[in-house]
């Protein structure tokens, strides 16, 4: 993906190449799952599917993860239920997730009623003034290493992506989850 900018670590590579793609495909999408893989191991194990994924070949291209979409999540089932069922196998380094989601700012927290149980909640808040969409890409390793990306709506732009593996503490414990024993 050639607009993803350079990162640090292969993590957030892998975070912000899932970003772009999902971003290219627009707003009001499903959540997507993806599988890491080390592209060295991938080159070596898989040459078939590197070349399908269009993988440079060259000694000289820097390591770094492989993200593979896996199949749709149903939409019938509840994310957390879904993750609960996921069990990788060992050639999967780690995952990632993208979901959309509305937010409200800190300084709403207040005026949020108590007691609306989950679907009243969440038309409280997408019929509240100050509420933002927000895509959400969050990605960790077996070794529980995790990063994010957050993307505003209003914000929709490359250069407007916070990353960060502290964004998303929740989605990162699901996900870490789904490489337990």
């Amino acid at each position: 993906m050639s607009n993803t900018p350079m990162a640090a670590n292969p993590l957030t590579r892998a975070v912000l190449e899932i970003d772009e793609y999902v971003s290219g495909l627009g707003w009001d999408q499903p959540a997507r799952l993806f599988a890491l893989v080390d592209t060295a191991r991938l080159r070596a194990e898989e040459p078939a599917l590197a070349t399908q994924l269009d993988l440079p070949d060259a000694p000289e291209t820097p390591s770094g993860l492989t993200p593979i979409e896996q199949d749709e999540i149903p939409a019938s089932k509840p994310l957390d239920d879904f993750l609960g069922t996921i069990a990788w196998p060992d050639a999967v380094a780690g995952c990632a997730l993208t979901v959309e989601r509305l937010m409200l700012p800190p300084s709403v927290e207040a005026q949020v009623p108590q007691g609306l149980d989950g679907a009243k909640l969440t038309a409280w808040v997408a019929n509240h003034p100050e509420r933002q969409e927000v895509r959400m890409t969050v990605a960790v390793l077996r070794d529980g290493t995790r990063e994010s990306a957050l993307r505003l709506r209003e914000k929709d732009t490359a250069t407007e992506v916070l990353t960060g593996p502290a964004l998303v503490p929740g989605l990162a414990d699901a996900l870490t989850a789904t490489f337990a024993d």
